[in-house]
């Protein structure tokens, strides 16, 4: 049996459809209920008390860990590690960030796994095309786009692909210990992911660039403050290696990575 948690997220609702899909037992774990795929056990827990985690782990023998955005403040991954490795759980696939190979976000979260004891697979990916709904309320109200940094382009990951890479790391052998960059194909920028979803709408769509301080204040209300320092620093000023289009997906999944076109046109209905 495979846990999931934040399986109501971008990226748990697809993993959890593609283990049921490859026919594996599956637990959804969420911090409120929700409906999830016949077939399908759901827990309701949360990370940040790691004893209510113990009905969803019985009989697990691998788990894919998603922190909320706030779980760096009040949560503590290593707490959660031994309550996974006493379960008898024997996998375990984070989904990290690339921010931490660059140095942009803490470790804390990898270390936590890293010295659990237990067999384990990162993934790092970079910018998510899901981000981007964000932008939905704005776009249904008055067809336009407020962000910052318009011009400058990252290869950001289709979170349907983060998905089948974690399946595969959750179900099959030869991951154990291996750290995965997951991009989209190409960098794309912020104007470039207005134009593509206009393109999906068959609508015109005004793109508005903000300023760092307009976008701080707005990221501020939903995610940490070093979080948000961090994040507009990969968005504003990204290295070289966080505009590389990473070869992993590909490798994995032998096939390209989906652009953000599908995405936007698989996702057109939240901006319509």
């Amino acid at each position: 049996m495979i846990v999931v948690t934040g399986a109501t997220g971008n990226v748990g609702q697809p993993l959890t459809r593609a283990l049921v899909e490859a026919g594996e037992e599956v637990t959804a774990v969420s911090r409120r209920p929700v409906d999830v795929p016949a077939g399908v056990r759901h827990v309701q827990a949360d990370l940040s008390e790691p004893e209510s985690l113990e009905p969803a782990l019985d009989g697990a023998v691998a788990l894919f860990v998603l922190t909320s955005s706030d779980f760096m403040t009040n949560g503590d991954l290593g707490d959660v590690m031994t309550a996974v490795r006493a379960a008898g759980v024997r996998r375990v696939v984070l989904l990290s960030s690339q921010g931490v190979g660059s140095g942009r976000h803490p470790a804390v979260l990898e270390d936590a796994v890293t010295q659990s004891g237990l067999d384990w697979t990162m993934l790092r990916p970079g910018n998510f095309d899901s981000n981007t709904f964000q932008w939905a309320g704005s776009v249904r109200a008055r067809r336009v786009v407020a962000a910052p940094f318009g011009d400058v382009a990252l290869p950001a990951v289709d979170p349907a692909d983060i998905a089948e890479v974690a399946a595969l790391a959750l179900r099959e052998p030869g991951h154990n210990g291996a750290i995965y960059t997951l991009t989209g194909p190409e960098p794309i920028s912020p104007r470039q992911q207005v134009a593509a979803i206009a393109d999906a709408l068959g609508e015109p769509v005004r793109f508005m660039e903000q300023t760092r301080a307009e976008a701080r204040a707005r990221m501020l209300d939903h995610m940490p403050g070093p979080v948000v320092e961090a994040t507009l620093a990969i968005l504003g000023e990204p290295s070289a290696a966080e505009q590389r289009v990473s070869p992993d997906v590909e490798r994995l999944l032998g096939r390209a990575p989906h652009t953000f076109a599908d995405w936007a046109s698989r996702n057109v209905a939240a901006f319509t």
